[in-house]
């Protein structure tokens, strides 16, 4: 049954908790590690993070007046559609439900499952059947369920959705919290302190500013954007938001500006526990073999386990693993809660099922909801969810710099539409942000061909699908106007 429209249901509070809900997943825990392997330096791991910060924090920014001029389900596909025409806004569409949203769903969810496997190991050892990548292990199923029970979830409305939402926020914002105040504060490691801040030559390490040293910068700042990424998607639900033009622009700045300044202040407190790179002869302090290794030589990249069992053992890694499974579930209610919002809008504009372009009892795209999370579940068991988000690093930086890019055309175009918040710097910080995002572009390109390349290709197969879907729309349209 078609409920007919979707309820505004989200506060400002609501929709910041999207916002940093969706971005706080397993990528904190982890991607300091290769992040300092790359960059051979404590400085150069807070200056990624750092850049890192001010390019999602600018991005938000200009988001806000997209967001704010036109408040509608799907968010940056309208902002696409507006501004480039239906093929581009397809095309993100398309590649947001092949790879970005539900790879990143079926991600998040098995550092869930896969973290409860710390705390209960036959999850992991359990296989129960399987063909080369292809198969169902305890892990893999542990992550199916985590997505069906929070597409139920969402299919029950809206309420029960941001409620998830804004407890699991909350509580790995706190998380977070607690790893600063520990690291930095209650229990810091003076021999960590001592080797990374004692002097400049071990700060800044021996990387030098070239031309090559900076691309390597570049492709360094690839994990740092990821595990920042999903701030978007608050922008998805924008017709559920009450008084938009006031409560987007502020969720952007908020929730960004919230998750970006815990993530510094979390590095910093890994580099208060443990020394930046491994120190086979610095054994000394707690934690003597996890000190050794370091932030670089973390075991599997977990980081925050390596730094929080420095201080407290196996208790540590066992309250890391919990606090990454909490992050972890309520990142995956964000990005189911948004994502079918996308998938929505396209059906509305008969560029998919028309079946998820409807609305159930509860007001929610259940259709689309559903779709979603067998697509997810689907890459889950296929176990290429990994490697597809790897190739799309390309292709989501373009949709970003297109959608910037969205504020500087419709200026043009609509100069007298209603803009109830202007993006803040305008045009300064937008072209900021344009320029930041191309060159990293330009340096995948030439870094990580390998994953650059495929998923430019991933986005460019919408073509043929658009063009097909568009003729198939006609014609039926066609069909509608000659029938008597």
């Amino acid at each position: 049954m078609d409920a007919g429209r979707l309820k505004l249901g989200l506060s400002m509070l609501d929709s910041a908790a999207i916002v940093a809900g969706s971005m706080i997943g397993s990528g904190i825990f982890i991607v300091s590690a290769d992040i300092t392997r790359r960059t051979g330096s404590p400085a150069g791991l807070l200056l990624v993070w750092i850049a890192s910060g001010l390019m999602t924090i600018a991005g938000a920014l200009t988001y806000g007046e997209l967001a704010a001029m036109m408040p509608r389900a799907g968010g940056q596909y309208v902002f696409l559609r507006e501004a480039y025409g239906e093929a581009i806004a397809f095309a993100f569409g398309w590649t947001l439900l092949l790879v970005i949203q539900t790879g990143t769903i079926a991600a998040v969810a098995v550092a869930f499952a896969r973290f409860g496997g710390a705390l209960w190991p036959g999850i992991r050892s359990q296989v129960f059947w399987g063909y080369g990548e292809f198969g169902l292990s305890g892990e893999r199923l542990g992550a199916i369920t985590v997505i069906a029970l929070l597409t139920l979830v969402n299919l029950r409305g809206l309420q029960l959705g941001k409620l998830v939402q804004n407890t699991f926020t909350s509580t790995k914002v706190l998380s977070l919290i607690l790893i600063v105040i520990v690291g930095c504060v209650l229990a810091p490691n003076p021999v960590a302190v001592q080797i990374n801040f004692a002097n400049g030559a071990a700060f800044f390490g021996d990387r030098s500013l070239s031309i090559g040293g900076m691309m390597v910068f570049g492709g360094a700042m690839v994990g740092a954007l990821f595990a920042s990424d999903a701030w978007a998607s608050v922008t998805f639900a924008a017709a559920e938001v009450r008084d938009p033009g006031r409560n987007l622009p502020r969720a952007l700045a908020i929730g960004t500006g919230v998750v970006i300044v815990l993530y510094i202040l979390t590095n910093i407190a890994y580099l208060c526990e443990l020394p930046a790179l491994s120190r086979p002869g610095a054994l000394e302090g707690r934690g003597s073999g996890l000190f050794a290794r370091g932030i670089a030589g973390a075991a599997g990249d977990r980081v925050a386990s390596a730094a929080m069992s420095a201080v407290w053992g196996n208790a540590g890694a066992t309250l890391t693993a919990l606090l990454v499974m909490v992050s972890t579930f309520g990142c995956a209610n964000g990005l189911i809660l948004t994502g079918a919002r996308v998938i929505y809008a396209m059906a509305q504009d008969r560029l998919f099922f028309l079946a998820a372009g409807r609305l159930n009892t509860a007001a929610v795209p259940a259709v689309a909801l559903l779709l979603q999370g067998g697509w997810a579940s689907l890459l889950t068991v296929s176990g290429t969810y990994s490697e597809l988000l790897d190739y799309v690093i390309f292709a989501q930086m373009l949709f970003y710099v297109l959608t910037v890019g969205a504020v500087f055309i419709l200026r043009r175009r609509l100069p007298h539409a209603a803009r109830p918040y202007r993006a803040w710097g305008y045009p300064l910080v937008p072209a900021a942000y344009i320029l930041a995002a191309g060159a990293l572009m330009i340096d995948l390109l030439l870094m990580r061909p390998r994953y650059t390349w495929p998923g430019l290709l991933i986005a460019l197969s919408a073509i043929p699908v658009y063009a097909w879907t568009v003729r198939r729309r006609d014609r039926t349209a066609s069909v509608r106007r000659s029938t008597p």
